[in-house]
């Protein structure tokens, strides 16, 4: 347990979500939603885990910053996160809207806070943690402020141990003795630098990280800022915190690094999205979202427990209200309300169910018109794949990227990094073959 006293009140601290952009790497996943209201691990929404890492932290005073497609976003905060009249605690949404003084949409991260600072600053708090709303973790930002304030930070920033394989897509940053940043490369990949930015030795044992090779230390995109510090930096019309603002800020203020040594996962591509959720399914997971202590915290729905009848399920997460046939499940993720036909087959799948349930005369009303119904129709062969909400496959429909490119575009699905993508509401007919 965490011990009770505190360098600071967690009243002083304000909590900032960033909604995301685009999402282009995560699309067609994007294509009617913001990237933090994506559907994880079958019944959560990538939202929820900054929120519930701030909520554990006894960290309740939070704004999320959203600007695209950010509908079912404000939907899910909405009905997901209610305090009671006795907490100064909220979760708000600060979304994108033109000013006298920004006529135009948020131009990256830094851009976003800054258009944002009335609102920002009325709420009060001498620190802001800022946070991405796209990834997977878990994390107590407790030690973090904790060493922030010990260290006399100006700026800390959260960082990850990753070897040499993976610095060519991430901020590497470089310390001394005492955590201090001295240096930030982004995405380095010239040998000599690489060389200069390893962790010392010392921290390496430190962290007891093994000596058999070469380590270096990740930005994770979270960062503590003391508020004055935030709006000197952001005096200027720098647009990213990652690319412009952290490197500026390293030469004239005191920044240091936290280092974090848990699961992280940042969820920006299709293969990111499909590599975590099948390690999910496995019986030790990577992340485990059964922690009684630090629970990640989602809209309830209260849904009945699912059915599933005669079937071989095989490393598989069933989220609450499906209804399985006599099927074959292996290494698969089954999202909510998720309904799946006699003899179907799915390998490597990730389903994320549906929005509701259809009555009987939708039911009925499908079957005259020859329309699947939502769900995966029977003697159906799936593998590799991601089928997004309230998709209808028909029966009989075979679907896998084998033998097909890495990236395709077709009017029915998506191809993305070997991964068939079948886009919210598609309609797959029956007999189909992809």
């Amino acid at each position: 347990m965490r011990p009770q006293t505190r360098l600071y009140s967690n009243k002083n601290v304000l909590s900032v979500i960033m909604g995301g952009g685009q999402g282009q790497r995560l699309y067609p996943l994007t294509k009617e939603r913001a990237k933090p209201a994506v559907p994880i691990a079958g019944n959560y929404r990538l939202v929820d885990v900054p929120v519930s890492n701030c909520i554990n932290s006894g960290l309740k005073r939070i704004y999320v910053l959203t600007q695209f497609n950010s509908v079912s976003l404000h939907r899910h905060i909405q009905q997901s996160y209610k305090f009671d009249a006795f907490t100064d605690g909220f979760v708000d949404i600060l979304a994108a809207q033109q000013t006298p003084e920004h006529a135009g949409w948020y131009q990256g991260t830094a851009d976003a806070v800054r258009q944002n600072f009335r609102h920002l600053l009325s709420a009060g708090g001498e620190i802001i943690l800022i946070l991405s709303g796209d990834q997977l973790y878990r994390m107590d930002f407790r030690p973090m402020i904790d060493q922030h304030i010990q260290h006399g930070a100006e700026i800390t920033i959260a960082t990850l141990p990753v070897p040499r394989a993976s610095v060519s897509s991430l901020g590497i940053m470089q310390v001394n003795a005492d955590k201090h940043i001295v240096r930030f490369v982004e995405k380095p990949k010239d040998e000599k630098v690489l060389e200069e930015l390893k962790i010392e030795e010392r921290l390496v044992s430190e962290m007891h990280l093994g000596s058999n090779t070469d380590h270096f230390l990740a930005s994770m995109g979270i960062y503590v800022f003391n508020r004055d510090v935030l709006i000197k930096a952001l005096d200027n019309d720098r647009t990213d915190f990652g690319k412009h603002i952290i490197p500026e800020a390293i030469s004239g203020h005191a920044v240091f690094a936290y280092i974090f040594k848990g699961f992280w996962e940042d969820i920006g591509t299709v293969r990111n999205f499909f590599d975590v959720h099948i390690a999910l399914a496995k019986p030790k997971p990577p992340f485990d979202f059964y922690d009684a202590h630090a629970p990640v915290y989602t809209h309830p729905r209260f849904l009945p427990a699912s059915v599933v009848t005669d079937s071989r399920v095989h490393e598989a997460l069933i989220a609450q209200g499906s209804v399985i046939h006599p099927s074959t499940i292996e290494q698969c993720v089954i999202g909510v309300r998720s309904k799946i036909g006699e003899g179907s087959k799915l390998h490597e799948v990730v389903m994320m169910g549906a929005d509701f349930y259809q009555d009987e005369r939708q039911l009925q009303s499908d079957t005259s018109e020859g329309v699947p119904h939502i769900g995966i129709g029977p003697g159906c062969v799936i593998e590799r794949a991601i089928l997004d909400k309230n998709v209808r496959i028909g029966e009989g429909v075979h679907i896998s990227p084998s033998g097909k490119e890495a990236n395709v575009d077709h009017p029915l699905y998506c191809i993305r990094d070997g991964i068939v993508c079948i886009p919210k509401n598609s309609v797959i007919p029956a007999g189909t073959t992809i």
